[in-house]
């Protein structure tokens, strides 16, 4: 259970031990411990139940991410111990809470401004044994009177930093009392933010917060950070120390130029990696380009990059992230932090602590390290590679650089992409061919166009269709060899040709050509509805066709009425140089 599962948390944090014979003495100051919990809200919640029905309800910061609930304070053991059997015996406490000594607390939660739990209970304070006294109702905690005097307190706050200060403005616009800037000057808007807080939470408004009210506001603005275990990672593998949030990511591997550290369930999504690699300028752009082909860092977002440093945001419907990386001292460190969508308070908190903490101490890490899974052609050091949702073949159609493939291919895209690195448009779609024209967002210069075969070709003449295949995988297009079959399609469709070659999915919008390199169509899905067809069976949107459609989006393609044969290296070497990898993307 949790709470025994504290009495061994209690113990780590105890610095020397006490022995269980130990007399009881007038001056011993004891709780009776009943529950501890991981999260502040849960302990607050729970804490509202027990004071409703018992007097003496304590709550105290155990450390490491822990919150007990404790009854007392009691000046015996005796007098705990009977006071715990009672309650035990009526079923108001769990079986397993036991006695505790004073000093095993840190810092008390609860009631606000209550003081340190070594302060016993006055002496004239009613037994909890009192039947009558755990059943009545306890005053809702919020509404406390001040612990200071207002002298006190303005005392109290005039010792306070400037970055104190900053930060209880950050507290009281997060409450939403606050608009100003953040300045860590106490003028007319913070008071007036300071004393609608106090009205809301039930102190009087005096415009000047007390240490215990201070606290409280603090609190529950960190109370966002509950369970993430903050601490201070100094990796000197990487040569970086940061603060990490080690309740929602632990360490896995080195895999250069990163720190892996994954997600621990806490948090879905929740990543984060150190980056430390031996670099200069041109090392430092490439991880900048590399790091924008990852998914986890999404298309959308900021990026800004000089010959020093750059920074990478990204979001999508389902993770925020963000990059930063600097070069100094020939060494390239950073660190990326991927968090859920829809968290964004804690996400920006998280951030903040960690661009704060982050400093680079000795060390670097090895390029030469990597992890022994992490080695795909779809990874990058153990991160997967972005992936489009489809991929198509196309082929360049005039010295501008259009292009045309599949209309299927290009629809529903948030971003069509030419060869991975050009962005493209969709210029005009033909439904009915299935053909759309693309056009690049930026300037492009290919290597062939593709000029269209006027006139029939003669049946069972030599044919081939360049495409990628794989979807990318191989750097370039891929040749395959077949017939022209039929001048039709299957329901007699002049508009098409039907071949008789072994084509792949990721073909289509491929050039078919002749044994010229005269291109006669354009490679089209069978669109054979739930009929199966023969593997070796497809089909080519016919030479007029595609260049109807090109007239019509204002583009006039290059014709022939033949040229001659080529030798297949030259044929092979003229189709691929054409041919476009056409991607979809989310």
């Amino acid at each position: 259970m949790m709470r025994n599962f504290m009495l061994a948390v209690l113990a780590v944090l105890v610095v020397g031990g006490h022995s269980a014979a130990a007399q009881d003495t007038a001056q011993e100051t004891v709780y009776v411990q009943i529950e501890a919990h991981p999260t502040l809200a849960e302990t607050e919640s729970r804490l509202r139940d027990f004071t409703s029905v018992l007097a003496d309800v304590n709550g105290f910061d155990l450390g490491r991410g822990w919150y007990g609930i404790a009854l007392g304070p009691y000046d015996s053991r005796t007098e705990a111990n009977r006071v715990r059997r009672n309650l035990r015996a009526q079923g108001l406490i769990p079986g397993d809470s036991y006695v505790e000594e004073a000093d095993r607390y840190g810092q008390r939660i609860w009631p606000v401004g209550a003081g340190p739990a070594q302060a016993a209970r006055p002496a004239d304070t009613a037994d909890t044994s009192d039947p009558a006294r755990q059943t009545a109702s306890q005053p809702a905690p919020e509404a406390q009177t001040p612990d200071e005097t207002p002298r006190q307190a303005r005392e109290a706050e005039a010792r306070l930093t400037r970055t104190e200060r900053e930060d209880l403005q950050i507290a009281l616009q997060w409450a939403g009392f606050y608009t100003a800037g953040i300045d860590g000057a106490f003028g007319r808007g913070t008071r007036a933010a300071m004393s609608d807080w106090q009205a809301a939470n039930g102190y009087d408004r005096t415009g000047v917060l007390t240490t215990a009210q201070r606290a409280t506001l603090l609190r529950r603005y960190n109370a966002v950070l509950d369970g993430m275990d903050i601490q201070t990672v100094r990796d000197r593998r990487a040569g970086i120390a940061i603060d990490l949030p080690l309740g929602a990511v632990s360490f896995d591997r080195y895999d250069s130029p990163f720190a892996h550290f994954d997600p621990t369930g806490t948090v879905q999504d929740a990543r984060v990696l150190l980056i430390s690699q031996p670099g200069d300028p041109d090392r430092l752009a490439g991880l900048y380009e590399v790091m924008q082909t990852l998914d986890i860092v999404p298309l959308e977002g900021d990026r800004e990059r000089d010959t020093g440093s750059f920074t990478l945001t990204g979001r999508n419907t389902e993770i925020v992230s963000h990059t930063e990386a600097r070069l100094e001292d020939g060494a390239i460190k950073g660190f990326t932090l991927v968090w859920p969508t829809g968290d964004e308070d804690r996400r920006s908190r998280i951030l903040a602590r960690m661009q704060d903490s982050f400093s680079r101490i000795n060390g670097v890490l090895d390029p030469a390290t990597l992890a022994e899974d992490s080695q795909s052609v779809d990874l990058v050091a153990g991160l997967a590679i972005r992936k489009p949702k489809l991929t198509a073949s196309g082929f360049f159609v005039d010295r501008q650089g259009r292009v045309v493939t599949t209309a299927m291919s290009v629809e529903n895209c948030g971003r069509i992409t030419l060869n991975s690195d050009y962005d493209a448009d969709v210029m005009s779609t033909n439904p009915d061919l299935g053909i759309a024209v693309l056009r690049a967002t930026q300037p492009l210069a290919p290597n062939e166009i593709a000029t269209f075969r006027d006139g029939t070709p003669r049946l069972q003449s030599e044919i081939a269709v360049a495409g990628f295949s794989f979807g990318g995988v191989l750097p370039a297009a891929s040749m395959t060899f077949g017939r022209l079959e039929d001048l039709r399609g299957l329901n007699g469709e002049d508009t098409l040709s039907r071949l008789s070659i072994g084509t792949m999915s990721g073909d289509a919008g491929g050039p078919v050509l002749d044994d010229g390199g005269a291109v006669l169509g354009m490679l089209v899905s069978p669109g054979a509805g739930d009929r199966q067809l023969p593997d070796d069976v497809s089909f080519a949107a016919k030479s007029h066709s595609v260049q109807a459609t090109l007239r019509e989006a204002g583009v006039a393609p290059q014709t022939t009425a033949s040229l001659p044969r080529l030798d297949p290296v030259d044929l092979t070497r003229k189709a691929t140089a054409m041919t476009v990898l056409v991607s979809c993307w989310e």
